[in-house]
């Protein structure tokens, strides 16, 4: 059995995790999601994944950020691990500073090296993610290279990748249309993740989200690479642009 733990909003209004966790568990045979956060402390942290671990759940994955590994030793991670945490998914979505800067990480590319190496030490696989086109016009070459120097000191299990979508309300859309973000076209963001891929040498999965404008998911990124490369080039120079851009514009959700 397998569960997805984490920052999930559906407990944001409960007091007492269990009693939300107990609920589910009846209602749906093991809790979809339980909250917490690599950033708690002590019992309340492993107390919850114990508890999963008593409902008969085998493998859990956390979605959180490379912040949260910092005020964890690689014991404590270990500790994790031993007790059902199997995966972390982290939202890198850039390995150069640059760019970690410009959309407020909070991190830098040397803080995703030391962290991930921790996950390694201890023993846990880990994703991390590109995201295709958040550095803009002005700075995607640097944000294609620099991601993909940052990746290939790294052993990941996955690298996902999806074209930025800017919507209603969110920052980057607020800039664009100050004329402060330059947006790539669809032509310019497979471009960006050609180049990205190009230089990625991870021996690794390869996941692309619903907003990339090519499907290159698959096992075994390295032995699929030449082809991979190959139909990005092909769809750079033939693929209808504005088809692409509209499906992108009807997005209403990630």
């Amino acid at each position: 059995m397998r569960a997805l733990v984490s920052n999930s909003e559906i407990f944001k209004q409960s007091k007492n995790c269990f009693t939300k966790t107990a609920l589910l568990q009846e209602c749906y045979g093991c809790p979809p999601r339980v909250e917490y956060r690599l950033t708690d402390h002590g019992r309340r942290l492993y107390g919850i994944v114990y508890q999963m671990t008593e409902w008969g759940v085998e493998h859990m994955y956390a979605a959180t950020r490379v912040s949260d590994i910092k005020n964890k030793t690689v014991e404590q991670l270990r500790q994790l691990k031993d007790i059902g945490v199997n995966e972390i998914s982290l939202g890198v979505e850039s390995g150069d500073d640059w760019t970690l800067k410009r959309i407020n990480k909070g991190y830098t590319s040397e803080d995703i090296l030391e962290q991930c190496h921790k996950l390694e030490e201890a023993g846990i696989a880990y994703w991390v993610t590109f995201l295709n086109g958040v550095a803009g016009r002005e700075h995607s070459h640097e944000h294609a290279v620099g991601s993909a120097t940052i990746f290939n000191q790294l052993k990941p299990m996955l690298v996902g990748t999806g074209g930025l979508t800017l919507f209603p309300g969110t920052p980057l859309l607020e800039e664009a249309e100050r004329g402060e973000f330059t947006p790539l076209t669809e032509r310019e963001l497979m471009e960006e993740l050609l180049t990205f891929l190009e230089l990625l040498t991870c021996d690794c999965a390869l996941n692309t989200h619903h907003t990339s404008s090519m499907n290159l998911t698959g096992p075994d990124f390295l032995k699929r690479k030449p082809q991979i490369l190959e139909a990005l080039r092909y769809g750079i120079e033939h693929f209808d642009m504005d088809e692409l851009a509209n499906v992108r514009n009807s997005k209403r959700t990630l």
